[in-house]
């Protein structure tokens, strides 16, 4: 029902009744109230509040002109999504070595292009268990600590003796990455989430729309391409702490000749059945004087 003259959606209360049994009660005045169920009388109650909330919420459902309206805009009609990322971190680099898994990260995060901050951990501790690395949103991983955190907190009151491993919390965040992609609202996240439990070593990771796998060794953003190459050829199953630590430098290297986005401040986390540990901020030895930087656009026609 359309009330013109106040320019106002007004539906009676028989539009809002689904069942049959129920439209016939308000189709026919006659008919006594009394014989509405508990469960007809709670779908009515909550219908009406429905109706309120419609007419209080909803702008005019009328055109000037008194044609059809297009549509019933929603209170979530003028929501916004993140369309890109503002400030970012960018690679990770993770493996497994024979006692547990290394992680490595640099701590800039750009703003745009500009490498606005210098000092971003973005490898963090979940549990008792497993590490995690993030590239991309600094405050998307931010939310993602949140949902950890309550997630462990939770874990915790059971008080029961047992603790969620890497496994659960990497399928928990793998969850979380394609729930967000589905609402078209991603956290604009590449994880890397390892760990040991039992004995056993997890190293895994998950994308923004919840791609995920496990490996010996992963990597985001440029890592993908620059550092995972030099790991399928380094890497073996008995690679010791010293020599794991070699490998990421020298991948960490790389990706700071050849990434713009990287800064010399790095972190090294390692994580076994004894617990975390992460390195306090070090810069890497670097060589500028190779050929190919001297003049780089030398026989690249057409370059800038």
């Amino acid at each position: 029902m359309k009330d013109l003259a106040s320019g106002k959606f007004r539906p009676s209360l028989s539009d809002l009744c689904v069942s049959p049994h129920l439209r016939a009660v308000f189709a026919n005045k006659s008919e006594s109230p009394n014989k509405l169920s508990d469960s007809s009388f709670l779908f009515l109650h909550f219908s009406y509040l429905r109706l309120i909330d419609i007419q209080t919420m909803a702008p005019s459902m009328v055109n000037d002109n008194g044609s059809e309206p297009a549509q019933l805009l929603g209170p979530e009609s003028a929501s916004e999504r993140t369309l890109y990322p503002y400030v970012t971190g960018t690679s990770v680099v993770a493996l497994k070595y024979k006692d547990g898994i290394l992680m490595a990260a640099d701590m800039g995060a750009s703003y745009g292009s500009t490498l606005r901050y210098k000092s971003v951990e973005r490898i963090k501790s979940v549990g008792k268990h497993s590490l995690l690395g993030a590239s991309g949103e600094i405050s998307d991983f931010q939310e993602i600590l949140r949902y950890l955190d309550e997630l462990i907190l939770y874990d915790n009151m059971w008080d029961d003796g047992n603790s969620l491993g890497p496994k659960e919390v990497h399928n928990y965040l793998t969850r979380v990455m394609y729930n967000r992609r589905n609402k078209f609202n991603p956290l604009w996240n590449s994880l890397v989430l390892g760990g040991v439990k039992n004995g056993q070593k997890y190293l895994g990771m998950v994308s923004m729309i919840g791609v995920n796998f496990e490996d010996n060794h992963v990597a985001t953003g440029f890592g993908n391409h620059l550092a995972r190459p030099i790991l399928r050829d380094e890497w073996h199953e008995n690679l010791s702490f010293e020599d794991g630590v070699k490998l990421l430098e020298k991948c960490m290297r790389v990706l700071l000749y050849r990434d713009r986005s990287a800064v010399n401040k790095l972190q090294i986390a390692k994580i076994t059945e004894e617990g975390v540990t992460i390195s306090q901020p070090y810069a890497l030895k670097t060589f500028w004087g190779f050929s190919a930087f001297q003049n780089p656009t030398v026989g690249a026609e057409g370059s800038w």
